[in-house]
């Protein structure tokens, strides 16, 4: 079945102006035309879609439900040339678990103030390019090299490694933690997008694990007891928790904050942000 775009707006075009002499001239074609359109539509879905009087267009029962998917069909095309033509007026970064931290706020406020022709939007996606592969962003925060060929990074700064328990946990009372201190806990790691894994004890001390896939999970879990989390110091800032507290792991490498982008397709602001965020980091 080849439907067209025009078929759909001048079924629409008639629904909304009453008659087909309006609708001709609303959509700056002749009547005949709309005619001819419309009944091409009816002919490729087998159905009639409009009563037609001396007086009067109205929809028949299957005109009406034809409708409302051709407004919902002609929007989302009207979003998608929006997007494909916006240039630089709109810019998604993307995030799994934490942004930026505590240099969040400072990013956005610096961006808005010196780059007011682009508006910015940081977007959660708890995937392992943190939506850049889903589409769902053109820029994305990482703190895991991307091994996909497609894309680019760079590292803008780094954030210590820390660990978070519950706060009636005995090592809360301490001010830092060192890895051996959890080789005999069970571990809640995020295998997709998570910073931290087993290999970072030796082979003969590590600790059990379990997983998770939200950070919202991963908090309610570490907050019973039953399990610890390590994850860089952004997310500490990001999500403070009742009845969970972060302690720093003294002989835990720190974490690189990587920005990454499409190869070849990069934003035209890539260089501003790296520069941007690069600043902010240096400044901590």
């Amino acid at each position: 079945m080849d439907m067209e775009l025009r078929q759909l707006r001048c079924l629409v075009a008639i629904v909304d102006e009453g008659t087909f002499t309006d609708a001709a001239v609303t959509l700056g074609v002749s009547q005949a035309a709309v005619s001819r359109t419309l009944a091409s539509l009816e002919r490729a879905l087998g159905v009639r879609l409009l009563r037609r009087t001396s007086r009067a267009v109205t929809p028949t029962s299957t005109g009406l439900r034809v409708v409302a998917h051709a407004r919902r069909v002609l929007a989302e095309v009207d979003d998608l040339v929006r997007e494909a033509t916006s240039g630089h007026a709109h810019l998604r970064i993307g995030y799994a678990w934490s942004a930026l931290g505590r240099h969040t706020l400072p990013f956005q406020r610096r961006w808005s103030r010196t780059h007011p022709e682009t508006d910015l939007h940081l977007v959660r996606v708890n995937s392992t390019t943190a939506g850049l592969g889903e589409g769902a962003c053109e820029l994305a925060v990482v703190r895991r090299a991307l091994d996909d060929r497609r894309f680019e990074s760079a590292i803008v700064g780094l954030e210590r490694r820390l660990c978070a328990m519950a706060s009636d946990d005995p090592l809360a009372r301490r001010r830092s933690v060192r890895l051996a201190d959890l080789a005999g806990r069970t571990l809640l790691i995020d295998r997709r997008t998570g910073t931290t894994t087993a290999d970072l004890w030796p082979p003969d001390s590590r600790p059990a694990t379990e997983d998770t896939h939200d950070v919202d999970d991963w908090l309610t879990v570490i907050a019973t007891g039953r399990s610890v989390g390590m994850t860089a110091e952004s997310t500490a800032n990001q999500y403070p928790r009742p009845g969970v507290v972060y302690r720093p792991v003294r002989d835990g490498e720190p974490v690189a904050v990587r920005l990454a982008w499409w190869k070849d397709d990069p934003h035209p602001a890539t260089q501003a942000v790296l520069e941007l965020l690069t600043a902010l980091y240096r400044e901590a």
